[in-house]
């Protein structure tokens, strides 16, 4: 076969290629749009018909709100003195339960990875277990929580950890597969036991990793700890629900925590970035030297 019939029988491969792309893009987005048409009808219907008649006016909390709070900016600092322990609340759940997930995440994940595991037979069961664990939302654990224990910062904490262990071992897991079994088998072969092979042979590689992605799930947890406030589990969520609900002459103590929260959320956002970021390509850069 010639050049000339090797290249054209490549450009026809990729024009066929691109076309099928095509396709399937064209395909996706058909669907898309018929879901939201068919989301917007059913909203439209389950509002009695007054979904697009309303919507003009979804802006006008928000501006309400903030008429409110530059009317009393004054107030401002003193309310957020007052909600500053509910915030401390909901970092504190945030962190407790990304601690406890990443513990929990990481003995499954290594349960869950081939060449790591204690008993390999079991290893589809702790993924399954995983995605069970990964498939229920905090809001729907937390209910049940809320309902059996009370209301407070527990219900959300366990919710959260209990989300998180399975997130996070999703992703120890895929981190696993990376690293190398020789330090493993050379503890094995002088007598270490699991614990001990998994603990020095195989955190010290993957330890990076694990923190980067640990922080990255301490920042999806605060936003999770807040908007279960909103069910009653404590943390500045509930404060900022109970504002809301009494409605004018309120707002400005809302606006006061959803600053708080949002200024919180870009502060611990940019932080982890800079420290996923070292430990990322700085060690990236170590080994390439």
């Amino acid at each position: 076969m010639s050049d000339a019939t090797g290249i054209r029988l490549i450009h026809d491969d990729y024009i066929a290629l691109t076309r099928r792309k095509r396709l399937y893009s064209g395909i996706l987005l058909a669907i898309f749009v018929a879901l939201m048409t068919s989301g917007f009808m059913l909203a439209d219907s389950r509002n009695a018909g007054g979904f697009w008649s309303g919507l003009h006016r979804v802006l006008d909390f928000p501006k309400t709100v903030v008429a409110e709070a530059v009317d009393k900016a004054a107030e401002l600092p003193g309310h957020v003195v007052t909600y500053f322990p509910a915030l401390v609340e909901t970092l504190n759940i945030a962190a407790v339960s990304t601690l406890t997930g990443a513990l929990g995440g990481m003995v499954l994940s290594m349960l869950a990875t081939r060449g790591m595991a204690r008993w390999p037979a079991l290893i589809p069961v702790f993924r399954r277990i995983m995605d069970v664990m990964r498939a229920v939302p905090e809001i729907v654990i937390a209910l049940v929580l809320i309902f059996v224990l009370g209301g407070g910062p527990v219900p959300a904490m366990i919710a959260i950890a209990f989300h998180t262990t399975g997130a996070l071992g999703k992703l120890f897991s895929e981190v696993n597969e990376n690293a190398s079994l020789k330090p493993v088998e050379g503890l094995a072969s002088v007598g270490a036991n699991w614990t001990q092979q998994m603990v020095l042979g195989v955190v010290p590689q993957v330890a990076p990793n694990y923190l980067s992605y640990a922080l990255l799930r301490f920042e999806i947890n605060i936003r999770a700890s807040a908007i279960l406030g909103f069910v009653g589990a404590g943390g500045i969520g509930y404060e900022l629900k109970n504002a809301m609900s009494w409605g004018q002459g309120k707002y400005d103590e809302s606006a006061a925590i959803f600053l708080m929260l949002f200024t919180t959320i870009v502060v611990v956002d940019q932080t982890s970035s800079w420290f996923r970021d070292r430990l990322t390509h700085g060690r990236r850069v170590e080994m390439l030297a």
